[in-house]
């Protein structure tokens, strides 16, 4: 569910008409509803009352805008980063460092320290090498990092293959069959506190069958941790659980996740953690966009030309993800036409041979599902800039990042004085 709907023949985000956002703050333009923010929060929350204690970090990674975190900060969500910038970003928006659990296959030496020095709640380590790497950071410093080490249980997500991090050939993890050998490796270190596992095998799983032998591959692990006489305390189970991008698909509920992970792990005894990204903010965000003409030049088709862009909604042309795309004041018209954007490349298509509300020159229309992977992906291709960011609440909103034109971002360049 959202709270983006028709109102008298025009589509509002909660109380909102989005042509009134359009009118004020241009297009194209992401607008999120934090009534739907905070309806996936509390009931991904809900979902886990079967596990004791339950720890709850967004994955920042799907949409860092400060206001979407502090929104979820409120909630009671702490935060899953994978960069230093994200970290920044999560303290800024007050979460608490205890609640933050630093991901990533390639953390560089500053990012280490910067997550020591913010006295954050658990890195992840992703490889023996940058295990011994942190401990040497940590023991020259005199502290101690809380760690988990992240294991590639070699589980097919079936989801796309750009997304899948659970199988053997992919970058994340050590190979589960390696994890105890390491673990006590890594729990003899100076400057370590080894403290647990963690696990994920991939973005918008659309079954639970692929989560679940993941699950069971570590509640063996930790059993054999145990054996071995190693503490283990807390498991990390990622994220991954997929949202329906196509109206009437049907993917699996957050209850049934949550009753999933509590039939497994009860007998685990361990605090366990989740890091929930596009099943918190996908939904709750669309992308506002204006037709800037319609080409008709054969019998094929029509083109419409939209003013957003494969810059500002990279997934379709990076994926090939599908958006349903909706008129924001429908007539009640169809038609069958391709939608696509002003770049100079014909990957700039966000749908082919669509069947579609009727648009025409000037009219507004949607790309629904963008909250998550949509403006924190965007980048300036083409000179075009930086799409804006709002926060409806209501019946008000807000603009939460500012359209950066071309001219903002060629102010950081230079031509040096021997040109």
């Amino acid at each position: 569910m959202d709270h983006f709907e028709l109102r008298g023949g025009v589509l509002h985000a909660e109380d909102v008409p989005l042509t009134k956002i359009a009118e004020e703050v241009g297009t194209p333009v992401y607008v999120y509803s934090r009534a739907t923010l905070i309806r996936h929060a509390r009931v991904f929350r809900d979902a886990l009352s079967g596990v004791n204690k339950p720890h709850i970090a967004f994955a920042v990674k799907s949409n860092p805008n400060l206001a979407v975190l502090k929104v979820l900060q409120q909630e009671g969500y702490g935060a899953d980063v994978v960069s230093g910038g994200e970290l920044v970003r999560a303290l800024a928006a007050d979460m608490a460092s205890q609640d933050i659990v630093f991901s990533g296959v390639g953390k560089t030496h500053d990012e280490l320290l910067q997550g020591l020095r913010a006295n954050i709640g658990q890195f992840n380590i992703e490889s023996e090498e940058e295990g011994y790497e942190l401990a040497s950071i940590a023991a020259r410093h005199g502290m101690t990092a809380r760690c988990a080490l992240r294991v590639n249980p070699d589980v097919d997500a079936r989801t796309h293959e750009k997304i899948s991090t659970g199988k053997a050939e992919n970058k994340f993890g050590v190979p589960i069959d390696r994890a105890a050998e390491i673990y006590a490796n890594l729990a003899d270190q100076d400057g370590m506190d080894m403290r647990g596992i963690a696990v994920h095998i991939g973005s918008q799983l659309s079954t639970l069958e692929p989560l679940e032998t993941a699950f069971l591959k570590v509640g063996k692990l930790v059993q054999e941790l145990r054996d071995a006489g190693q503490k283990v305390t807390h498991v990390d189970l990622g994220g991954g659980l997929g949202v329906p991008y196509k109206a009437g698909e049907i993917m699996p509920s957050p209850a049934e996740y949550g009753a999933m992970v509590a039939r497994v792990t009860k007998d685990w005894d361990v605090a366990l953690s989740f890091e929930p990204g596009r099943v918190i903010a996908g939904n709750a965000g669309i992308l506002l966009t204006r037709v800037i003409r319609v080409k008709r030049s054969s019998n094929a088709s029509p083109f419409i030309v939209v003013d957003a862009a494969m810059n500002d909604l990279a997934r379709p042309a990076m994926y090939g993800a599908w958006h349903d795309i909706e008129a924001v004041a429908p007539n009640g018209g169809k038609m069958n036409a391709h939608v696509v954007g002003p770049i100079c490349e014909t990957g700039d298509t966000f749908a082919m041979n669509r069947d579609l509300d009727v648009l025409e020159s000037g009219d507004l229309a949607i790309f629904r599902t963008a909250g998550a992977y949509g403006a924190t992906m965007a980048s300036s291709y083409n000179s075009r800039g930086f799409v804006a960011e709002v926060l409806v609440d209501g019946d008000k909103f807000a603009v939460v990042a500012d359209r950066l034109p071309a001219a903002d971002i060629m102010a950081a360049e230079r031509v040096p004085d021997w040109l």
